[in-house]
């Protein structure tokens, strides 16, 4: 009872740390103000979206790679080579592909919001900004969060094409489909909805991700050691709840779009 009453209390202080983002946000909106500088968000979307193609490209690439070696082989013992690219489109679109993107962004960006927010809590400067009439959530969080939202479709659409290009190599060389062929193929087999639900994932494996990264920096606690454990714990949680979120999102889309 103790560990779910944790879990339920800090689900619930996240929740509040969007809600009161917001609500700077929109106070700043009212005003007519932005609530964040364009230059802070389009360094955060930087970090978040164009630093991240090279890792997630090669990882979708070689586990497209991979899948499409795998079912291949089995398959083509029974002479249904053709369903290769149909099964790893579809399942990289609606699956692998926000679920593998979600887990390289929380290790790589919500670890560094965490250290980065964790930092500037043990040294004071977030009470600094908040003492100056700064809100600190809006000006600290909303940028990052906004970035990496916005972004993480982007990078699924990234990881599809690689993961894609990767089945693509396996197809031509090991199992004879010609380039041509291959589009046909996953024209054929992927679905409108499967890519919706990819891309609706995605977003809010976002949301989990950059939300838990900076309350986890905010609330640290005990110094650099305090950043450490924080950091260590942001990434455990986020790949921990995207996963969870997408098995969730995954019952509700069979039930709805199935």
């Amino acid at each position: 009872m103790g560990l779910i009453r944790r879990a339920l209390s800090q689900v619930s202080s996240i929740c509040w740390l969007l809600f009161s983002m917001t609500s700077e946000a929109g106070d700043q909106l009212r005003r007519g103000r932005l609530p964040f500088r364009r230059a802070v968000l389009f360094e955060q979307a930087e970090r978040a979206g164009v630093g991240s193609v090279p890792l997630v490209a090669m990882v979708s690439f070689f586990l497209g790679l991979t899948m499409a070696l795998l079912t291949g082989y089995e398959l083509k013992t029974f002479g249904m080579e053709r369903l290769v690219p149909e099964l790893v489109a579809t399942a990289f679109c609606r699956e692998l592909g926000p679920l593998m993107t979600g887990i390289v962004l929380a290790a790589r960006i919500g670890a560094a919001y965490t250290a980065e927010l964790g930092t500037m809590t043990v040294s004071e400067e977030v009470e600094a900004i908040d003492a100056m009439g700064i809100g600190p959530l809006r000006f600290l969080v909303g940028p990052r969060l906004t970035a990496i939202v916005l972004l993480q479709p982007c990078l699924v659409v990234i990881s599809n094409v690689t993961a894609l290009a990767g089945c693509y190599v396996i197809c031509t060389t090991n199992l004879d489909i010609a380039w041509s062929y291959f589009l046909d193929l996953v024209h054929a087999g992927l679905l409108v909805k499967d890519v919706v639900a990819g891309i609706v994932k995605s977003l809010f494996f976002g949301l989990i991700i950059g939300l838990i990264a900076c309350y986890r920096g905010l609330t640290v606690k005990g110094g650099a050691a305090g950043v450490g454990e924080s950091t260590t714990s942001s990434v455990v949680t986020s790949i921990t709840s995207v996963i969870a979120a997408d098995t969730l999102f995954n019952i509700i889309l069979v039930r709805v779009m199935d």
